[in-house]
């Protein structure tokens, strides 16, 4: 069985000739076959903090919006921060490195994310609004900018109910997921009340709707409980679901594509660890096969991400961001079968296994597993995490990228 996996994936693997955004796409142009139909291509990554997933992200936008016209950049980011980059790639307005640093993760406050910003700025410039690349954060994470925004309207429209309407709020400005636990969702009430008396006395105020809207969902994320015996209503399946649904509300427009750009635990086509729903698995609800989940994962080197503790302390002192290292994959798992089939950087589109021998479509619908890192990891443990993995059960095509090297940050 494992000659036959590997001499299939060999002859399936499309080979990268490079990461770099402005380099030919030759080697990408079997995309446009794989890619017809979609309308949502979900790029993921094994880590939040590996320069060379970023760099080919950038090149695989680069070339969806310029070679099949897609016209939207969604990202695991505010979407109460989202518009203040979106003003800047469309229209110029800010300073490209202040807007990305908005966003609100660290994770994306990187030279190579600050670049992916300034292309689709350079992209946009003279181009007719409707030829225009649109960017949109879609976590309902850090919405202070969606208070301050409804906070300055109200006080100019309604100063008399201002105070009343955002008092219960303010704890939405610094609350992360899960922080405020209530069952009884009285924050939820409140933001409720705050979105229904705009929308019964602004209901032509678009935009403050919308960010009132976001201040809901925001306020249903930090009253989630992190365990609970319906998995589907913890945080990971709350924040999961809102951003499905802020996805949706862009493929509104039946002209839209969207590159979506997420951790691969968001945007694969399965349940978190078989429990609470994803992001893909949403996306693929919804979308059938005009959703294409794309996983990245990496062979051997290093990346960035918060250290924690381990222990009871653990959730309640913060990290320092630093950069961890990583040997080989270990054998067996989805990084060295992919590896082994062909060095180098590459990419398999599992949706062309249809007619594969029984033993490797054994391989790709089996329990595997990979390599996972989000943006905390345990300080000494971090090297022995790995997730189950199914290839074709959790991703549509997988990028294996041999080197990791860690994202770059810039400060203001």
């Amino acid at each position: 069985m494992s000659d036959e996996v590997t001499r299939w994936l060999t002859r399936a693997t499309l080979p990268l000739t490079g990461l770099a955004a402005g380099a030919p796409t030759t080697d990408l142009q079997p995309l446009k076959d794989v890619l017809d139909g979609v309308r949502v291509v979900g790029l993921g990554e094994a880590t939040h903090g590996t320069r060379e997933f970023f760099r080919l992200k950038h090149r695989l936008l680069e070339f969806l919006v310029t070679e099949l016209g897609f016209s939207v950049l969604a990202m695991e980011a505010s979407a109460s921060a989202g518009p203040a980059v979106d003003a800047y790639v469309r229209h110029g307005i800010g300073d490209a490195a202040r807007v990305v640093a908005g966003l609100g993760f660290w994770t994306w406050r990187t030279h190579e994310v600050l670049a992916v910003v300034e292309w689709l700025r350079g992209y946009n410039r003279g181009r007719r609004e409707d030829r225009m690349v649109r960017f949109v954060g879609i976590d309902p994470q850090w919405c202070g900018s969606s208070l301050a925004l409804v906070g300055s309207f109200l006080r100019e429209t309604a100063p008399d109910r201002a105070a009343g309407l955002l008092s219960p709020l303010r704890a939405l400005g610094s609350a992360g997921p899960g922080s405020l636990p209530d069952p009884r969702r009285r924050l939820v009430h409140d933001a409720e009340q705050l979105s229904e008396f705009l929308r019964r006395n602004a209901p032509d105020a678009t935009d403050v709707l919308r960010h009132a809207r976001i201040l809901v969902r925001a306020a249903d994320l930090v009253t989630c409980a992190r365990r609970h015996t319906d998995p589907g209503r913890t945080v990971f399946a709350v924040r999961d679901r809102h951003m499905a649904d802020a996805v949706e509300a862009v493929l509104d427009d039946p002209s839209v594509r969207v590159a979506l750009w997420a951790h691969n635990g968001h945007i694969a086509k399965r349940r978190h660890g078989g429990a609470a729903p994803s992001l893909g698995q949403h996306l693929r609800s919804r979308y059938g096969d005009a959703y294409y989940a794309l996983g990245l994962l990496f062979g051997r080197g290093a990346f960035r991400a918060r250290r924690m503790r381990s222990g009871p302390w653990a959730r309640s002192r913060a990290g320092v961001v630093a950069t961890h290292r990583v040997g080989p994959p270990r054998a067996g798992s989805v990084e060295a079968r992919l590896a082994a089939a062909r060095p180098g950087d590459h990419l398999v589109d599992l949706r062309g296994a249809s007619d594969a021998p029984a033993a490797v479509r054994e391989w790709l619908d089996g329990s595997g597993f990979s390599r996972s890192f989000g943006a905390v990891v345990p300080r000494w443990t971090y090297r022995l995490r790995r997730r189950p993995l199914s290839p074709a059960v959790d991703f549509d095509g997988l990028v294996h990228i041999a080197e990791s090297s860690a994202s770059r940050p810039f400060s203001l």
